[in-house]
């Protein structure tokens, strides 16, 4: 525990508006970090902004000083055509904040992950369904288009070191290095702490990203600092560890407790641990093969294709 009591064990998740709500079920205020909640009813998305402004509120929250954007929209898993629409159009809005548009720009689009593993594969699934302009802005010009402004839209999808033998930071660095984008919009899968947001959540966020984090899978990072130009990150939580199924099980285990008159005093002494306490205990209990396991809803297929769609239109409809 450090002096501000705020360095404590920190449940996997890469969405700050996790890292966030654990603090908050602790009563533990974060210096230097700025929470701004809306919820948009006509489409029933929430939206939590959270901007790091110090390096103290960056320590506490396990995450590099930026601004993060979360959409999460409970019928995102539901193949209804009018409401991805709506999701991708408020993707689109929450992106032109970060990227001003404004002006004609080229932005390079990486698909993160290994299109042979299906939880994995939401990176490579947008950039396939994405809107490429480059190559026929550079062969025919703008006029291609009947358009005076033409954003330059090239996409990568560059692989699992397993199948290239490269870092990805290698393979994007000599990429930006030869065709020279004003950005970097890269997408991957995520991990979640709680299940309820599995494939319902999208984050975006300005300060880059660490490809294989969804899978604890550390690498070197794609940011400001090792391409030279803005990275913007796009990801929805695809997996969740085994640690917080039972960590989500347990706590309807302890509400159910609550109701019986005979389990009441063991529910009561559960909920007395914090969020952190119980998932301490559920990593030490549970068999060490469980530990390192990663978990992904069954209609993850279907799921990833959907998703994809969805944060290419948005996209589009953003860059376009």
């Amino acid at each position: 525990m450090g002096e501000n009591g705020t360095e404590k064990f920190m449940i996997r998740t890469d969405l700050a508006v996790e890292a966030k709500e654990s603090f908050e079920e602790d009563n533990v205020e974060i210096r230097g970090v700025i929470i701004d909640e809306k919820y948009k009813e006509d489409s029933d998305i929430k939206i939590t902004r959270v901007v790091i402004e110090t390096k103290n509120g960056a320590k506490a929250m396990g995450k590099p000083m930026g601004t993060y954007i979360t959409l999460e929209a409970p019928n995102m898993v539901v193949p209804d055509e009018d409401y991805h629409r709506e999701i991708s159009k408020e993707l689109a809005e929450q992106l032109k904040k970060i990227i001003p548009i404004e002006k004609e720009i080229a932005v390079l689009v990486v698909g993160l992950g290994n299109r042979e593993v299906t939880p994995d594969s939401l990176g490579p699934n947008v950039v396939e369904n994405l809107l490429i302009t480059r190559h026929v802005v550079k062969e025919y010009g703008k006029e291609a288009y009947g358009k005076n402004k033409v954003n330059i839209i090239s996409g990568i999808i560059p692989g699992v070191m397993a199948q290239t033998g490269m870092e990805t930071l290698e393979i994007i660095k000599g990429v930006v290095e030869e065709t020279k984008p004003d950005y970097v919009i890269a997408i991957d899968a995520l991990a979640a702490r709680s299940t309820k947001r599995l494939n319902r959540t999208i984050q975006i966020t300005d300060t880059g990203i660490n490809p294989g984090s969804g899978v604890g899978n550390h690498r070197n990072g794609l940011n400001k600092e090792s391409l030279n130009i803005p990275v913007i990150a796009i990801g929805i939580p695809t997996v969740v560890d085994a640690a917080t199924i039972v960590n989500d099980t347990m706590e309807n285990l302890i509400d159910a407790m609550e109701q019986t008159k005979e389990l009441k005093a063991i529910g009561g002494t559960l909920k007395t641990f914090d969020s952190n306490e119980k998932y301490q205990l559920i990593r030490e209990i549970i068999s060490p093969h469980l530990n390192g396991m990663f978990v992904t809803p069954k209609d993850i297929d279907e799921t990833i294709k959907l998703l994809g769609y969805t944060i290419s239109e948005g996209l589009n409809i953003a860059l376009s």
